[in-house]
């Protein structure tokens, strides 16, 4: 609150009679500035008992209730009148009387600040009084307990006095919620409004802006944090409203001096001319005030900017930043220089990312524009090297803003960069932080693309080898690169940027389907192969519309506009792919690796587009090549992407429309099983005669072929697991087949089993037929038992994975009556993973040889990661005893960098299952170790 001096009445008489300062002021207004002292003190009672119950009122807003508005200051944080009647309403306060108008700003500003205590003022008329500027300090009091600060606010002398403990990290700016939000911004437009409103009239009496200049630079200097961030942002919110007004003056003054040469030119002949002396009193009247406010902003920049950007809290130097960056971009004429941007280009250096940030930020608004980039060419040179380091900034925001910043810098002075700049900047398009990805997705499209897209348009020719080239150029940086295996990420990078260059596939299929020796710009192999796995990148994102693993931790939720957008590209990339995936399969047919991508195509179809646009040929076409894939292959990627496709052609629901489709995939795999059965037989009847390589291959082949398709459909019709488990149980007697048929064909019998027991263990069945099943999950269970033991490593892998998937399948769909966890089954499982994860492996035939690589040692780890997980989920999942997980306990200090992350999780999930159990393991998982 503000309480008047009683001294003040006979300073000012004292200081009226020796000041010749105030001549002007006549007896009337001296007996009307005392009763404004009067008036003011009568209003600064009631603003006492008003603001004695302030934390009751806050407590009644932050609960939803409205509170009567008195002050400013409530009137401004309730938000009850518009921002501009309560300036209006000031400015009439202002023009009736002054002083008690000054004193509720200056009060506004206090309480602003937080502050809960006492202001007095004091009138203050004797500029030649030097003695008083040496007591305006800010000092403790050690008897009372209170705070002063005493300084100049012209033509009040401002005692402000609060109680020590004043808590400096709560007050309205920094306070949290919507609420608070509103106010700081009704608080900075309350300053741009004043200004504003003020422009034409009291703002240049030399009373106004003097007074609250001295209030702000005088509460910038404290050593409270509250003064300090409220009275610097309304300092350089102030700055930006006088640029408006100066430049209003810019432009009155330019148009004054045209009036006044138009004027001159015609006053030549005429020796008087009282329009021309008008203009020139004008005009010169005009100076005078842009003067007046030019010199009203350096005195705020000298006196606050460069105390405050580089003050002790973060958020009062973000604010100083981000508002200069304002004032280079209003007034670039005036602030656009080197001498200021200094200041900016220091702040890339904070320690604080919101400061570095907001750096950024202010650079963005200047670089954006051609026409002041040219000005900035000093600061681009000293200050590049620092913005391209921030791309690697520890704050993802600071690093993603520093990468739009070099955009911007790219586009208006991209002579700028080096070469070795710009291999730097482009490595960011396979980061993981996809914003920071996308950000240099579009600088590489800029830099490394944009000229080629220029001279394409420049020299268009009908056979389209300009988009090769542009191709050409983005398949040659991906391979030169050598950064990623995966092209997916280089297409989500340039996804926003480019969605029409990444979008044609019209031009795609027609550069893979050309002939090479006809074209004089062709494709190598190795640029074919990138561009099939490019186009099916691109597909995928036209229709899944997320970014690929590893950027972004959930979906994007997408809009009913980009929802819309995507079934349209579904539609097209279908009735496109619809003619032009059968010649290219025909064309690549015996390149597997081109084949695979192209399967994976079909996969994001809308299967009605067929039917609607008659395009039936066009699918038969596509099933008969698929058709001849599948027979003629036997690649692992192939005949998985044949399987998926298939699934994904045959499971909309529509029946009728689909069966063209399953018709083509039961013949496939009717002509698999018989070819299979008739290959089981030859075996059988020969008996212990050794298989030629003749006769394996294709046996091989064929057993491949059915595991895959089995994993994707139910073959449960062709009995598939009778025919697979006759040749196990055959090996296991005779244990004379080679791995090429045992590994696969335990793969479609573990399939076979998995599709046969899920009806089972969902819906109730006979007790015949649970006895049926019994029997075959007992006998599976024997076969990967006596498979655990095997000489070649991928077969007692997926003998233990079978295993244990079965047991867990029966456990959580309750089907445990099937198969019982006996004993011996649980020691042989131990006695494997002790052997095959925690024991380092003999050099067997199959093992690897000494000098392994590192990424071979990698997928050794990741293998035994696997084997460890699948158990510990058997003990997690109380299918094998707890006991049992003493021994992987033991281990845990061992193998702690490359397992102690599974067995601390199957520590707490048996914790949470049994506490006591756990216990018991533990004390004796301490027991064996001891011993």
């Amino acid at each position: 609150m503000i309480a008047v001096s009683n001294s003040s009445a006979d300073l000012w008489q004292k200081e009226n009679a020796n000041s010749n300062s105030l001549a002007s002021i006549s007896n009337g207004s001296l007996d009307r500035s005392m009763t404004t002292v009067k008036r003011s003190r009568r209003q600064s009672e009631n603003l006492s008992r008003r603001n004695s119950s302030r934390r009751s009122r806050d407590s009644r807003i932050s609960n939803g209730e409205v509170a009567e508005a008195v002050t400013l200051f409530e009137v401004i944080s309730i938000g009850k009148r518009a921002i501009q009647s309560v300036v209006d309403d000031w400015i009439e306060a202002y023009q009736e009387d002054r002083d008690a108008a000054l004193l509720d700003l200056i009060n506004f500003y206090i309480q602003c600040s937080g502050c809960q205590g006492v202001v007095t003022a004091e009138l203050f008329q004797n500029p030649v009084n030097k003695n008083i500027m040496q007591k305006l300090t800010e000092e403790f009091d050690e008897e009372t307990g209170l705070q002063f600060k005493k300084f100049m606010a012209y033509p009040w002398i401002l005692t402000i006095t609060w109680p020590v403990n004043l808590d400096t990290d709560d007050y309205p700016l920094i306070r949290p919620g919507t609420y608070w939000k509103k106010f700081k911004s009704n608080f900075c437009e309350f300053t741009s409004a004043l200004v504003q409103q003020c422009q034409y009239s009291v703002i240049y009496d030399g009373y106004l802006l003097n007074t609250i200049v001295s209030l702000l630079l005088g509460l910038s200097d404290s050593c409270v944090r509250a003064f300090r961030h409220t009275s610097t942002l309304s300092a350089v919110k102030l700055v930006t409203a006088l640029i408006r007004v100066i430049l209003n003056l810019d432009i009155h003054i330019d148009n004054s001096d045209r009036l006044y040469e138009v004027e001159k030119k015609r006053a030549d002949l005429q020796r008087i001319n009282p329009r021309l002396e008008q203009l020139d009193k004008r005009r010169k009247k005009l100076q005078q005030r842009h003067r007046e406010i030019k010199d009203m902003m350096d005195a705020i920049f000298k006196g606050t900017f460069l105390k405050r950007y580089r003050d002790v809290v973060s958020e009062i130097r973000a604010l100083c930043i981000e508002e200069i960056g304002v004032w280079m971009k209003m007034h670039p004429h005036m602030y656009l220089s080197d001498s200021y941007l200094k200041y900016v280009g220091w702040m890339l250096h904070d320690k604080v990312p919101d400061v570095r940030l907001r750096s950024l930020i202010a650079l963005q608004g200047l670089y954006e524009k051609n026409d002041l980039v040219s000005k900035m060419d000093l600061f681009t040179t000293r200050f590049k090297d620092r913005i391209i380091s921030m791309t690697l900034d520890k704050d993802h925001e600071v690093s993603v803003q520093s990468m739009r910043l070099l955009v911007h810098m790219l586009r208006n002075c991209e002579d700028s960069f080096t070469t070795e700049d710009c291999e730097i900047l482009y490595q960011f398009v396979y980061a993981s932080h996809r914003p920071l990805a996308a950000a240099a997705g579009e600088f590489l499209y800029i830099r490394h693309l944009s000229p080629v897209i220029e001279t394409m348009n420049a020299q268009e020719t009908e056979n389209s080898e300009h988009k090769i080239r542009q191709m050409k150029k983005l398949l040659d940086f991906f391979l030169e690169s050598k950064l990623h295996d995966h092209v997916t990420y280089l297409v989500d990078s340039l996804w926003d940027c480019t969605p029409g260059f990444l979008k044609d596939w019209q031009w795609m299929t027609s550069i893979l389907l050309q002939d090479a020796t006809k074209n004089r710009v062709g494709l190598s192999a190795v640029q074919e192969n990138l561009l099939v796995e490019l186009m099916l990148a691109t597909v995928r994102q036209a229709v899944e519309g997320h970014p690929p693993v590893g950027r972004g931790a959930a979906k994007k939720v997408l809009s009913a506009k980009e929802k819309k957008a995507q079934l349209e590209d579904r539609g097209r990339i279908t009735e496109h792919f619809a003619e032009t995936l059968p010649l290219m399969l025909a064309k690549f047919s015996t390149d597997p690796d081109k084949v695979a991508n192209l399967l994976q195509i079909p996969q994001y179809f809308d299967i009605d587009v067929y039917f609607e646009a008659h395009m039936e040929k066009h699918l038969e076409a596509l099933l008969k090549q698929m058709k001849s894939i599948a027979v003629g292959h036997s690649d692992p990627e192939v005949l998985e992407a044949c399987s998926k496709t298939y699934s994904s052609l045959s499971k909309e629901n529509h029946t009728s429309e689909n069966c063209q489709v399953s018709v083509s995939k039961k013949e496939l795999i009717k002509h698999l099983v018989d070819t299979y059965s008739q290959m089981l037989d030859d075996v059988l009847q020969e008996g212990e005669e050794p298989m030629t390589a003749d006769d394996l291959h294709p046996m091989s082949c064929t057993l491949r072929r059915l595991a895959a398709f089995h994993n994707a459909h139910n073959l449960s019709q062709w009995d598939v697991y009778q025919k697979t488990s006759e040749l196990l149980t055959f090996d296991v007697q005779r244990q004379g087949l080679p791995v090429e048929l045992v590994l696969p064909a335990l793969q479609c019998t573990y399939y076979a089993i998995l599709w046969q027991l899920l009806p089972l263990v969902d819906d109730p069945h006979t007790q015949e037929e649970n006895s049926f099943y019994a029997t075959r999950v007992k006998h599976f269970c024997q076969l990967c038992r006596k498979y655990l033991g095997h000489k070649d490593q991928s077969v007692r892998e997926q003998a233990f994975l079978s295993l244990c998937d079965l047991l867990m399948l029966l456990q959580n769909r309750g089907g445990r009556m099937l198969c019982c966890v006996d004993s011996a089954l649980e020691t042989e499982m131990l006695s494997f993973v002790r052997r095959h994860v925690f024991q380092k492996e003999e050099k067997d035939k199959d093992a690897v040889v000494s000098d392994t690589s590192e990424d071979t040692t990698l997928v050794i780890l990741h293998r035994k990661r696997m084997l460890l997980a699948v158990y510990c989920k058997l003990i997690a999942s109380s299918v094998v005893e707890m006991s049992a997980v003493a021994e992987i306990y033991k281990q845990y200090m061992k193998t702690y960098n490359d397992f102690g992350d599974i067995i601390k999780e199957t520590l707490s999930r048996t914790r949470n299952i049994n506490r006591i159990e756990s216990a018991k393991t533990l004390v004796l998982c301490l027991k064996q170790a001891r011993h």
